[in-house]
């Protein structure tokens, strides 16, 4: 008869030729302690250009490698004006991770910050010809359903749900002209980082 294995034997037999490989541990601490970094570098709680020199060469690639991963995701397109200062900080704090290859780099972060202050702005002149374009219509839904209640009635076209399908349609075919701009950039980023 068979001997009967628990589950923890059977583990400690599959797993007793592995053995850990103390650079690849090491590896993967830097490059998520690079991923913090880079988040707090953003929230304006630390310096990148300070831990990567502080960083031990064994472990600066994985580190940076982990700045990278976070700071290259921060790259889309903006909602707010507050939004463009973003792209500014992402840029130094991606310059300190490609510290040799900065000119072409900076070619690259010029034409996103170029780029994303003329989306703003298109975007903005897109909304108001959206709200004019439909203000028609809109205004003959508000004079139905005044004769309908008795009163007066204005409606924010953002409540009226065929304004909003309309208005998303647009915005969609806009964003979707920047974003491919964005994308091809990033891209570009990434080959310079993987250039190093």
């Amino acid at each position: 008869m068979g001997v009967i294995k628990t589950a923890l034997e059977i583990a400690l037999e599959k797993t007793e030729n592995v053995k850990s490989d103390k650079s690849t541990i090491s590896q993967f601490d830097a490059k998520r302690k690079g991923k913090k970094l880079a988040n707090a570098f953003l929230a304006g709680e630390a310096e990148i250009t300070d831990e990567i020199k502080k960083t031990p060469a064994a472990d600066r690639e994985s580190l940076k490698q982990g700045i990278f991963d976070v700071l290259i995701t921060q790259i889309a397109l903006p909602i707010s004006g507050e939004d463009e200062n973003k792209i500014e900080k992402v840029g130094k704090g991606l310059s300190a991770v490609l510290s040799g290859k900065n000119s072409e780099f900076s070619a690259i972060i010029k034409m996103l910050t170029q780029l994303f202050s003329q989306y703003l702005q298109e975007s903005s002149h897109y909304e108001q010809a959206i709200r004019q374009q439909y203000a028609p219509k809109l205004r003959k839904k508000e004079e139905e359903l005044s004769r309908r209640m008795g009163r007066e009635v204005r409606i924010d076209p953002m409540q009226d749900p065929e304004f909003v399908t309309f208005f998303n349609q647009h915005m969609s075919a806009l964003k979707g002209n920047y974003e491919a701009a964005i994308e091809q950039a990033k891209e570009n980023i990434k080959g310079i980082f993987n250039k190093q």
